[in-house]
C-alpha cells in the first residue's frame, strides 16, 4: 500500500502525482474493509499496466486493512473531507478553477443541480470538485469513479472543467437512491459506465441517452489470492449441545443487510437444534442488534466481532457451517448489488442461505446452489435454516454447486480485463472514445 494513507502532503496539502499516473481513480472513502471489490479491481487495473493515482472524498475510519491493500501501489490523496475544515485550500481551489475553460459550463451545471438538490451535500460536492480540478496533476488523462451519487458528481464538474473524459462503475446504493434525473444526466455526459449486476444494468440502460454506455461486469473473485476452501467440514446437525451448528453472517450493520430478519428467523427456530450465531462486520445498527438479540433471549448464542480483516473473516468461512445473508430493500430504497461475502462463502465450501434481491439470484440457484427465500420473511428464513441444519449431507451438495458456480462463472481476471482495456483504449485517445 501507499505510505501516505494521510493526507497527501504537498505545499498546501494538496493532491501528489505519484509517478506520473494516466488515470485519476476516485472513491467515496478509502481503504474501506467493506469494500475489498474495489479494492481488488485497483489492483487488478495495476497489474494489468495501468498507472493509477487515488482520490478519496472521505478520510479511512476503519482501523485495520486487508492484505489486497498492501499490495497496492498507486499513492491516495484526500479532497477537504467538509469544506469548512480546509476553506483555504478550498478558496485556491475556486481562485484557479474559474480561470480554466471549462469552469463556466461546470459551474451553469452545477447550479441547475443545486436548485433541484438544494442540500450542503450538494455544495460540498461543487467546492471538492473546486479543489480536485486545481491540484489533479496534467498528466492525468482519463478519471474513474467508484459510485455514481456524490462521487460522480465531484468528477463531472471536475472533468467538464479540466476537458477531460471519465467513467465510472456503480454499484447498489447509487444505482436505486440517486434520482433518474441525475442518473441520465451523468450516463449522457461519461463516456461508459460498468455496473455488478444485471438488475442494475437493466435500471441504468433504460435510463441511458445513448445504447450500450452501461456494460455488465461481475466483480467476481480473485481465487488465486484467496485461502484454499477445506478439503472437509465437521458434520454438525443441531443435536449437540457441545458441538452446535455455526451459522454465520458478513457485512455492515445496516437495514438492507436484513441483521433484524436473522435474528426474528433464530428465535423461531426449534429448541432442540442447538447453534451458534456469529456476525463480522460494523455499522450504525450495532447497539440496536444486540438489544434485540438480548429480549429475543438469544445474547449468549450470539457472538459479534465487529469490522476485522480479510484473513479474520475467512478463518470464521472455515469455521462455520452455513452461511446466512437476509438482504432486503431498505425504506430508503437502497439494496444490496452482488455481495462479494456470498461469493467467498461458497468459494470456501459452505451451505448459504440467503433472499431474492437484486442480483442474489444471479449468484444462487434455489435448492441447486443454496437456498432462497423472500426479503423480510423471518418465517421462511427459518425455515429454510432448519432444513440446511438438520441435514449435513444436503449441506454438502449446496456448498459443493455453489463452489463450482463461483470457480466458473464469476471470473474477477475477465471483468477486471474488460475494465482494463476500455480504460486503456480512452487513454489512447479519449477524443476519439464511443460508447461501443
Amino acid at each position: 500500500m501507499s505510505a501516505n494513507l494521510d493526507p497527501a502532503s504537498s505545499a498546501d496539502g494538496g493532491v501528489v502525482a505519484d509517478g506520473s499516473p494516466s488515470v485519476a481513480v476516485v472513491l467515496k472513502g478509502y481503504p474501506r474493509l467493506s469494500e475489498t471489490f474495489i479494492a481488488q479491481e485497483i489492483e487488478g487495473l495495476e497489474r494489468h499496466g495501468l498507472r493509477l493515482s487515488l482520490v478519496s472524498l472521505r478520510h479511512p475510519t476503519d482501523t485495520t486493512h486487508h492484505p489486497v491493500h498492501e499490495r497496492i501501489r498507486a499513492a491516495v490523496s484526500y479532497l477537504p473531507e467538509y469544506l469548512y475544515q480546509e476553506p483555504l485550500r478550498v478558496l485556491r481551489g475556486w481562485w484557479a478553477a474559474r480561470r480554466l475553460p471549462g469552469y463556466p459550463a461546470a459551474r451553469a451545471q452545477w447550479l441547475r443541480d443545486w436548485r433541484r438538490d438544494p442540500t450542503p451535500n450538494r455544495g460540498r460536492r461543487w467546492g471538492q470538485a473546486l479543489v480536485l480540478a486545481r491540484e489533479l496533476p496534467a498528466s492525468v488523462g482519463w478519471l474513474h469513479v467508484h459510485f455514481l451519487h456524490t462521487p460522480a458528481s465531484v468528477v463531472r464538474y471536475t472533468a467538464m472543467m479540466r476537458g477531460l473524459p471519465w467513467s465510472g462503475s456503480a454499484h447498489a446504493k447509487d444505482i436505486w437512491t440517486t434520482p433518474d434525473w441525475e442518473i441520465a444526466e451523468k450516463l449522457a455526459d461519461c463516456r461508459w459506465l460498468v455496473t455488478c449486476t444485471a438488475a442494475g444494468r437493466d435500471r441504468l440502460a433504460a435510463l441511458a441517452p445513448t445504447p450500450g454506455t452501461v456494460m455488465l461486469v461481475y466483480h467476481g473473485l480473485d481465487l488465486q489470492r484467496l485461502p484454499p476452501a477445506l478439503a472437509t467440514r465437521p458434520v454438525r446437525d443441531g443435536r449437540n449441545s457441545a458441538d452446535p451448528v455455526i451459522i454465520l453472517s458478513v457485512g455492515r450493520r445496516v437495514e438492507k443487510k436484513g441483521l433484524d430478519d436473522v435474528l426474528e428467523a433464530l428465535a423461531v427456530l426449534p429448541r432442540d437444534i442447538h447453534w451458534r450465531f456469529e456476525h463480522i462486520g460494523g455499522g450504525p445498527l450495532g447497539a440496536k442488534l444486540k438489544a434485540r438479540a438480548v429480549q429475543l433471549g438469544l445474547g449468549e448464542r450470539c457472538v459479534w466481532h465487529g469490522a476485522r480483516a480479510q484473513a479474520f473473516v475467512f478463518d470464521a468461512y472455515a469455521r462455520a457451517d452455513i452461511f446466512v445473508l437476509a438482504s432486503k430493500v431498505a425504506g430508503d430504497g437502497d439494496r444490496d448489488g452482488l455481495p462479494n461475502v456470498l461469493m467467498e462463502a461458497q468459494f470456501s465450501g459452505m451451505a448459504c442461505v440467503a433472499t431474492r434481491v437484486s442480483a442474489i439470484p444471479e449468484l444462487i440457484d434455489d435448492g441447486d446452489s443454496g437456498l432462497l427465500v423472500p426479503p423480510a420473511d423471518p418465517a421462511a428464513l427459518a425455515a429454510a435454516l432448519e432444513q440446511v441444519i438438520r441435514d449435513p449431507a444436503r449441506r454438502a451438495r449446496l456448498a459443493q454447486r455453489g463452489t463450482e458456480i463461483v470457480r466458473t462463472r464469476f471470473s474477477f481476471e475477465h471483468g477486471v480485463e474488460r475494465i482494463a482495456d476500455r480504460l486503456k483504449r480512452g487513454l489512447a485517445g479519449p477524443c476519439r472514445a464511443t460508447h461501443s
